[in-house]
């Protein structure tokens, strides 16, 4: 049976046919000797009967199975369930260990809401995330419709008051982007305050740290050097001093 595809009403058409294609893929380790868990959540969010998808009672059930380990979550996904994603992000923030969140490629809608449960979000390199109105489909009468719409507001209001808890402007500029449908770039994510850095920005601060190690290791080098030339104290080996600098500078890595 072929597996349907689904489609979604947003309102920049663009990225439809590649967020259409994110194959579904749940995974989840343990490194019980590290005490670190992976989580891997790609495709939709919630339950479905027509599409896989990753469900909240799909995440909760692997956070038991962590325990208290930190987690690392790989996430790439167009959204689905407002209230899945809400669940999950609940979930994540009651989390005893630290959480970090990759966006390996895309954070929309429900997504988004996960990504705020991050105590690190990294934004990977052409990462983006976008947020919007909370949708539904409903049939009947204007009264059935007005307490959708009612619903609706409630809930978005909701989904605010977790992006309020990142975000650092003002609680109407996000409601306006919510209301606009909004797509961030990873720096844009990572100006807003939404997103802790960007995968580039690690890189960097590695490189930048490699190099300061490479400094610093030829300055203990050259010290190793001059005590070995110059006479022995009494009681002391001639690299003692430069060995105990050499220490510090591994304590402090």
């Amino acid at each position: 049976m072929k597996q349907m595809k689904r489609k979604f009403g947003y309102k920049n058409q663009k990225y439809n046919e590649q967020l259409a294609s994110i194959p579904h893929n749940f995974a989840v380790t343990h490194d019980e000797e590290n005490g670190v868990s992976e989580l891997t959540i790609y495709g939709d969010i919630g339950e479905s009967w027509w599409w896989e998808s990753t469900s909240a009672s799909d995440v909760d059930s692997a956070l038991k199975a962590a325990g208290s380990n930190d987690l690392i979550i790989n996430l790439n996904s167009p959204g689905g369930s407002a209230f899945d994603g809400i669940a999950i992000y609940n979930r994540l923030k009651a989390h005893k260990g630290k959480v970090t969140i990759n966006v390996d490629g895309w954070a929309c809608s429900a997504a988004s809401i996960i990504a705020m449960a991050a105590d690190e979000l990294i934004m990977g390199a052409g990462a983006m995330m976008m947020i919007h109105e909370a949708s539904t489909i409903v049939w009947g009468s204007k009264t059935l419709m007005r307490k959708e719409a009612e619903m609706l507001e409630k809930l978005e209001d909701g989904i605010i008051d977790i992006y309020m808890t990142r975000a650092n402007v003002e609680r109407e500029e996000i409601r306006s982007m919510v209301n606009e449908e909004t797509w961030f770039s990873a720096n844009e994510a990572v100006e807003i305050g939404f997103a802790t850095t960007t995968a580039t920005t690690v890189k960097e601060n590695e490189d930048d740290q490699l190099a300061q190690m490479k400094v610093q290791m030829q300055a203990l080098q050259h010290e190793l050097n001059q005590i070995k030339n110059q006479q022995k104290e009494p009681g002391q080996k001639p690299a003692a001093v430069a060995k105990g600098n050499l220490s510090k500078l591994f304590l402090n890595l």
